[in-house]
């Protein structure tokens, strides 16, 4: 196998963790090019269409795997334990991060979706690949597909939204408290047989 996928492979990943601790305009192709130590012209192959191209494969390569992260969370004996585990983790990695890391897409979204179809594209689809894994999870907990559904949106955006706070005060309590709040809301929405 050529080494070409691989240059492909480790500038998309470059590009999600610069995006994801400066932003998409604050990140720049020779930034990328550097993190990731592909050669600058594999760049050009294999994004031709330019930065763009880059933040859409950045959002899709982030949002895979933001998903199997949430599908391989335990639901644990109450639909909310799956929600508190995963603000612990969010938390400890913002914390390992000394809170300069944010989403893995929302700069990429926040800066390009409006003037991007691709973009706007990329992010739908992550979004809803959450979403579905999130519900999952919950309905795995003892909710039933609508309650689960529902909260798992909640959760994206709460939890999305608890990143800022994070980084503005430097501490994963926001992510913690909005984690527990949505935990809390599944424990009280469960089925009961």
């Amino acid at each position: 196998m050529s080494a070409k996928p691989k240059h492909r492979q480790a500038i998309v990943a470059a590009a999600v963790r610069l995006f994801r601790r400066q932003g998409f305009a604050a990140t720049g192709l020779a930034q990328i090019v550097e993190a990731s130590g592909a050669p600058k012209g594999s760049l050009y192959h294999y994004f031709p269409a330019g930065k763009a191209a880059i933040g859409e494969a950045a959002v899709l390569a982030a949002g895979e795997t933001v998903s199997a992260t949430i599908a391989g969370l335990p639901t644990g004996e109450r639909p909310g334990d799956f929600l508190r585990e995963y603000g612990r983790m969010m938390g400890g990695w913002l914390r390992a991060s000394g809170f300069r890391d944010g989403s893995p897409i929302a700069s990429v979204v926040l800066e390009q979706a409006a003037g991007d179809d691709a973009i706007a594209a990329a992010a739908r689809a992550v979004y809803d690949a959450w979403r579905a894994a999130m519900a999952a999870r919950l309905m795995a907990g003892g909710l039933g597909e609508e309650a689960a559904s529902r909260i798992a949106l909640l959760a994206i955006t709460n939890l999305e939204g608890s990143l800022i706070l994070a980084r503005a005060d430097r501490s994963e309590a926001p992510v913690l408290a909005a984690a527990e709040a949505l935990a809390s809301l599944a424990d009280s929405a469960r089925q009961t047989p």
